[in-house]
C-alpha cells in the first residue's frame, strides 16, 4: 500500500525499524500537500519549517535508547480550532485571521509530548458553524472522491486531507455531527468521544455543552490508539471526567458473538438515499453473520433532535462569540469613531453570515420573555433524549445506523441554505445531545440522488456505531470487528 495510506501502527514499525526517518516521512507529506492541496483546499496554514524541525528532534529521540511514544515522528494535521502556541489559529474566520495563541490546547500539548509532527492547520466551517466547510472564510474544502462535491463539515478540511493522503491522521471536533458526517462522506474512520472524555481546553468554543474533540484516520485501530493518547481528565477543563482511560487498542476484540446490536428505526429517515440504506443494512447483516444479535429498537424523540440543537447550539454560540469584540484579540476595525463602533464594525467585518445568524438566533432565544419558551423547553426535551438512550442501552450493547442520509452533495448546495447543517446532521445530533461516543466507518458506496457519479462505484457511505456513555471500548470493538471482515476502509480515491 502507498506510504500515505498506511495505518499508524505500520508507520510506527517503519520508524522504529529505521526503514525511513521522520524527516523523510514528513517531507513526503509536505510534498503531497504542496503538489495536491490546491485541488482540495484542506489546509489553512502549512507549518513546513516547524514540521521539519520537530521531525529532526523526533529522529534524534528514536535513535536514542528507550521506548518510543506511539506517535513519535508521525506527522498529523490539526483542525484549525485547536490552539497552537505561536502558530496561526483562525477557526477559518476573518476575525481571527492573524491570531497566534500564547498557549497550546491540551490535546496539542499531549501530541507534542508524544513528539508527533504537526504538518499544519486544516480548514473548517467558520467557528465550526456548518456541515460543508462552505462557511469558511477561506473557501470550501473539496472532497477527494469528487472535487465538485463537499467533504462535509465542519471538520471537512481534516477529512479531505486524510482522504487525499496529505496526512496520516488529523484532529477534529464535533458538536452535532462534525466528525461522523465528513468521515462518512470522505470514506474515513472518525471517532466522536463521550462528552468529557477529551479536554476542550484550548479548543475554540462553539457550543460548550456539546463540543467534543476527536480524530479522523484510516482505520479503527488508528482511532483506538489516538483515543488512548488524547483522552483523560484535565484540571483545566472541569467537564472532563476522572473515569480511567482503558487501553483501547490493546483491548480491541473482533468477537461479536452474543453482542446485541440495536437498529433504531427512526434513523432511516424519509428522503434517505437508497444506496445509503442498502449499504448500512448490508453491514448490519454482516454483523449478524459474525454472531451478533440484531434487534430493532425505537428512539421516538430522535425527530426532535435537530429542533433542540437549533435552539441550544446558537444559544451557546452567542455566549461564546461575545469574546471576539475587536478589543482583546483578533480583528479590529480601522474605521471607528468611538468604542461602540469598534464593537459593531469589528464584528460585522470579522464574522461571516452563518456566525451572525447563530449569534442573532441565540441572543433572541436567551432574551427576557423567550428563555422559558425556547431554551428551557429545549433543555427539557434534551433530557428526554438522554433518558431514551439510557433505556435503549439497557436492551442492546451498541446501535448501528447510517452516519448521513446521503452521500456527498455538490458544492454550492449548502452555502445558501441555513438549514442544511441541521438536516445533514439529523442522524448525529441526538447522540451529541446525549454526549455519547460514536464512530463512523466506511461500509460501501452509493449513488447520489443528483444522478451523477465520479466512478462506477459511486461515493462513500458511512456506518454509524453509537455506544453508551464511556462505552468507547465496545464501540471500537464493533468497528474493529467489521474492518477485520471487510476492506471498505482500505479503498481510497484515485489520486496522483
Amino acid at each position: 500500500m502507498e506510504l500515505e495510506f498506511l495505518e499508524l501502527t505500520e508507520l510506527r514499525k517503519k520508524l522504529d525499524n529505521k526503514e525511513l526517518s521522520s524527516v523523510e516521512l514528513t517531507k513526503h507529506f509536505l510534498s503531497r500537500i504542496k503538489n495536491l492541496d490546491k485541488d482540495y483546499n484542506s489546509f489553512v496554514t502549512v507549518t513546513e519549517e516547524e514540521a521539519l524541525k520537530n521531525a529532526k528532534e523526533a529522529d534524534d529521540f528514536i535513535n536514542s535508547p528507550g521506548e518510543n511514544p506511539f506517535l513519535c515522528g508521525i506527522p498529523y494535521a490539526s483542525k484549525d480550532l485547536f490552539s497552537t502556541k505561536g502558530i496561526r489559529t483562525t477557526a477559518s474566520s476573518k476575525i481571527l485571521d492573524q491570531f497566534k495563541p500564547a498557549f497550546d490546547a491540551t490535546v496539542t500539548k499531549k501530541l507534542k509530548e508524544q513528539k508527533s509532527v504537526l504538518l499544519g492547520k486544516t480548514n473548517l466551517d467558520e467557528f465550526a458553524h456548518g456541515s460543508s466547510t462552505e462557511t469558511s472564510a477561506y473557501g470550501p474544502s473539496k472532497n477527494p472522491w469528487d472535487t465538485s462535491r463537499i467533504p462535509g463539515g465542519s471538520s471537512g478540511g481534516s477529512t479531505a486531507a486524510v482522504a487525499a493522503g496529505l496526512t496520516p491522521w488529523a484532529t477534529a471536533t464535533e458538536t452535532g455531527g462534525s466528525i461522523r458526517q465528513p468521515a462518512s462522506l470522505c470514506g474515513l474512520s472518525g471517532w466522536k468521544p463521550t462528552y468529557g472524555r477529551v479536554s476542550r481546553y484550548g479548543v475554540i468554543a462553539m457550543a460548550s455543552s456539546l463540543d467534543s474533540p476527536g480524530a479522523v484516520a484510516n482505520s479503527v485501530v488508528d482511532l483506538a490508539h489516538l483515543a488512548e493518547i488524547m483522552s483523560g481528565q484535565d484540571e483545566k477543563d472541569s467537564t472532563t471526567s476522572p473515569v480511567p482511560v482503558p487501553a483501547y487498542a490493546k483491548n480491541l476484540s473482533a468477537d461479536m458473538s452474543g453482542i446485541k446490536i440495536g437498529v433504531p428505526k427512526e434513523y432511516f429517515v424519509d428522503g434517505m438515499e437508497d444506496g445509503v440504506k442498502q449499504r448500512v443494512m448490508e453491514a448490519v447483516k454482516h454483523y449478524e453473520k459474525m454472531g451478533a444479535k440484531i434487534q430493532e429498537v425505537s428512539l421516538p424523540n430522535t425527530k426532535f433532535g435537530s429542533l433542540v440543537y437549533a435552539i441550544v447550539c446558537p444559544s451557546e454560540v452567542s455566549s461564546n462569540l461575545m469574546r471576539f469584540d475587536g478589543i482583546r484579540y483578533g480583528h479590529t476595525t480601522k474605521d471607528a469613531k468611538d468604542l461602540m463602533e469598534v464593537y459593531e464594525k469589528s464584528r460585522a467585518e470579522g464574522f461571516g453570515d452563518e456566525a451572525k445568524r447563530r449569534i442573532l438566533t441565540g441572543t433572541y432565544v436567551l432574551s427576557a420573555g423567550y428563555y422559558d419558551a425556547y431554551y428551557k423547553k429545549a433543555q427539557k426535551v434534551r433530557s428526554l433524549i438522554i433518558n431514551e438512550f439510557k433505556d435503549v442501552f439497557k436492551q442492546v450493547d451498541v446501535l448501528a445506523c447510517p452516519s448521513s442520509p446521503n452521500v456527498a452533495v455538490k458544492i454550492g448546495g449548502a452555502k445558501d441554505n441555513p438549514l442544511f447543517g441541521y438536516i445533514a446532521d439529523q442522524l448525529n445530533i441526538p447522540g451529541s445531545l446525549a454526549g455519547l461516543p460514536a464512530l463512523s466507518i466506511p461500509c460501501g458506496f452509493g449513488r447520489p440522488s443528483d444522478g451523477e457519479t465520479p466512478s462506477l462505484d459511486g461515493l462513500p457511505v458511512g456506518l454509524q456505531i453509537i455506544g453508551p456513555q464511556w462505552g468507547e471500548q465496545i464501540v471500537f470493538n464493533a468497528g474493529f470487528a467489521y474492518q477485520q471482515e471487510t476492506d471498505w476502509h482500505l479503498k481510497h480515491p484515485g489520486l496522483a
